[in-house]
């Protein structure tokens, strides 16, 4: 591929979605070179990186393909492949390879450290000479092992005449190895090979916290996409049925779907009677949708009732689901205060760190101290600056309040949310599912023991939502169910059983009213059961701590008006309903442009896009699939709270976090002036490297208090 040229924004053709993967992004600093890279292309519209996916979404004329853009990032430094060819896999490898790297490089630490202690304690001669061998044959293949995720990054970089953060790591790391074999062959008094595996140990364990928290960011949208059917019966000309795959339907093809089943594609009822569908994925409404001739149903709905006939109109990519599943994946990660701040650093880091080792080298020669003195003060500038302690400085704390958390009942998937939960000023709730349990419970408090015991055994029979909203009601309570013979189920009018003599059902009711309900009838005796979705039962609590700490909240629901309405009401929330996902997005970029940091809290597929693209996001545990892997945080149970405990432990962390960078920048301003002066070996530096990322970990273990001290 030519060098890049720059982009030409007046693209009049048609434009093109390619998205890839990125295994290797590590670091703010990889973002902003790839979407500066990529945007400098020509025919090039928009580059977009979702760091928590390790996925960059590119929009581009036809003059570019697929080919061209990987071939691009890899003269960027990065290697990349289609989204289709490698679904995240690649980055769980890599994964495994830096904690068999960090294993490698404990393991060799601890021995190179006893065997320098003797050294160190004056030990000389030929006892000297044998413990400088048993160190290099030690550390010979550990450097080879562990060092392999730096010397791979850094020489993807040199080999297209750039730089990262690698590549000082990786000199330091050689020159202090190839120095002290050096020293080991001719008999020298000093060997650096603690100083170099230890310099690797912390930075794999730098690199080791932030891939544990990394490792829990979403896995992509496949599991959204694994919603919709994967076959369908197709109702053949003579009238048989056969039965194809999701991917051969065609618009215009008449499916036949059976109850419980789920809907392969769009389209559009074609039966005489009603029909009633869960829409819960899409919608995120827990009561059954009632759907006459003439609607249109999507792709992922279940049929709830009897087989019914669906004339196909949108498949595969075409479907609401699957342009659900393009918003999530192409809405980025928001680019907070700290990502900018190590995306500056990061920039400035290697020339930097590699002009002040060239300057040491060349000042100390002129002063006549030689190529070996020289080299050494080199060195030792070189591991002295390494950045373990302000790599530490954001994963460390990262870790353990993301530990704190879970113990709490909320899981943060990846650690970058902290940093933008630290500073969310709104909060917008989904209705069903979210703010409310997101099941329908019965008052059964108007039947008797006997009555209720009927009421399960016939509830339990039943794939109706009500019916098992019912029976989860009842078994609650300890209910056993009654012996019921003759049960009998009727379409759009209840089921029915005998327990003796006497007839029972539960059916619909005669008489109209407001919310879901049933009848239970036993012989000539009928009652009434409502059923209501019950609010969490801490939710206005969650909502006051929120408000104490500054963050507004409003409902942002999929839900008719008036239910929305109705718990704008009772909670004192703005709200609004019958948002479709698109509408959400709508609000949200509406609340960016104000300047506002909106957290999204949503459960339903319509709120996948949205808790992609909030500048922050959590979803209950109870959430659909492609939910809980667009949100940041998951939180477990019914308690609500969790939401606001978030806020709060991650506004300490993020004032733990700026102690650790004012840590790691006075060590700098400290250490870097002694190592230039000659005053520290590489050894020194190594310990004094270690000292200070231990620090950094020791101030970031106070945060293990944080939720406790903050829990409701």
């Amino acid at each position: 591929m030519n060098a890049p040229v720059l982009i030409d924004r007046n693209i009049t053709s048609p434009l093109l979605d390619t998205r890839l993967t990125v295994p290797g992004m590590r670091c703010a600093g990889c973002i902003a070179k790839i979407e500066r890279g990529l945007n400098a292309l020509e025919d090039v519209d928009r580059a977009r990186v979702n760091f928590s996916a390790k996925r960059v979404a590119v929009r581009h004329g036809p003059s570019l393909d697929e080919d061209d853009l990987v071939e691009a990032l890899r003269h960027l430094g990065f290697e990349a492949q289609a989204v289709a060819a490698d679904p995240l896999v690649r980055d769980n490898r890599e994964t495994r390879t830096l904690l068999r790297a960090l294993a490698v490089a404990g393991f060799g630490m601890m021995n190179i450290m006893l065997l320098s202690v003797s050294v160190w304690s004056g030990a000389g001669g030929v006892t000297r000479d044998l413990f400088h061998w048993l160190s290099a044959i030690i550390a010979l293949p550990v450097v080879a092992y562990a060092g392999r995720p730096f010397f791979a990054s850094a020489a993807m970089a040199l080999r297209y005449r750039r730089t990262n953060m690698d590549v000082p790591i990786s000199i330091g790391v050689l020159l202090a190895t190839g120095l002290s074999l050096y020293e080991t062959v001719t008999g020298g008094q000093h060997a650096y090979f603690d100083g170099a595996v230890m310099l690797l140990f912390f930075l794999l364990a730098g690199r080791a916290l932030d891939a544990a928290m990394r490792g829990r960011t979403r896995a992509g949208i496949g599991a959204l996409l694994s919603r919709m059917g994967r076959s369908a019966g197709v109702v053949q000309p003579d009238g048989s049925v056969r039965r194809i795959a999701a991917e051969a339907l065609e618009p215009g093809m008449l499916m036949l779907v059976a109850a419980g089943e789920a809907l392969a594609a769009d389209g559009v009822l074609e039966d005489t009677a009603a029909a009633a569908i869960d829409n819960a994925m899409l919608t995120g409404e827990s009561l059954p949708e009632q759907v006459a001739v003439g609607a249109e149903v999507h792709a992922g709905a279940i049929n709830l009732m009897r087989p019914i006939r669906v004339r196909v109109t949108r498949t595969g990519s075409d479907t609401a689901l699957a342009e659900i599943a393009r918003l999530m994946d192409g809405a980025g990660q928001s680019r907070n205060r700290y990502v900018r701040i190590a995306d500056r650093a990061s920039r400035l880091y290697a020339p930097a760190v590699h002009a002040l080792a060239a300057l040491a080298f060349i000042g100390w020669m002129i002063a006549g101290a030689g190529w070996h003195q020289s080299l050494v003060i080199a060195i030792a500038v070189l591991i002295i600056t390494c950045p373990c302690a302000m790599g530490l400085a954001v994963p460390a704390a990262q870790v353990v309040a993301s530990g704190a958390l879970i113990r709490q009942g909320l899981l943060v998937k990846d650690g970058s949310a902290l940093e933008r939960l630290a500073e969310v000023d709104i909060a917008l709730f989904d209705k069903t599912g979210t703010l409310t349990l997101g099941e329908m419970r019965a008052d059964t408090g108007g039947l008797s023991d006997e009555q209720k015991a009927a009421a399960l055994a016939l509830a339990q029979a039943s794939r109706h939502p009500l019916s098992i909203g019912l029976a989860k009601s009842l078994m609650a309570e300890g209910i056993v169910p009654a012996e019921v013979t003759g049960i009998h189920e009727m379409e759009g009018v209840g089921i029915s059983g005998r327990i003796g003599l006497q007839d029972i059902a539960l059916e619909r009711p005669r008489a109209g009213g407001d919310g879901p309900r049933v009848q239970f009838r036993i012989g000539e005796d009928a009652a009434l059961i409502r059923f209501a979705d019950r609010l969490r039962p801490d939710a206005p609590a969650a909502l006051a701590r929120l408000r104490s700490l500054g963050v507004d909240a409003s409902i942002v629901s999929g839900d008719s008006a008036a239910a929305v309405a109705r718990m704008s009401a009772d909670l004192g929330i703005p709200g609004e309903g019958a948002v479709t996902p698109a509408g959400k997005l709508e609000a949200l970029a509406t609340l960016k442009a104000a300047g506002r940091r909106p957290l999204m809290v949503g459960d339903g597929l319509n709120d996948g896009p949205a808790l992609a693209a909030a500048y922050a996001s959590i979803a209950p545990g109870t959430a659909s699939d492609a939910s809980q892997q667009a949100a940041d945080a998951v939180f477990i149970g019914e308690r609500l709270m969790p939401v606001a405990l978030a806020v709060q432990v991650a506004r300490r962390t993020m004032a733990i976090v700026r102690q650790n960078f004012g840590f790691a920048i006075g060590y700098n301003i400290l250490a870097v002036p002694l190592a230039l002066a000659g005053v520290v070996t590489p050894l020194i530096a190594a310990v004094a490297m270690s000292l200070s990322s231990l620090v950094v970990v020791g101030n970031s273990l106070r945060l293990a208090r944080a939720a406790r001290d903050h829990r409701a």
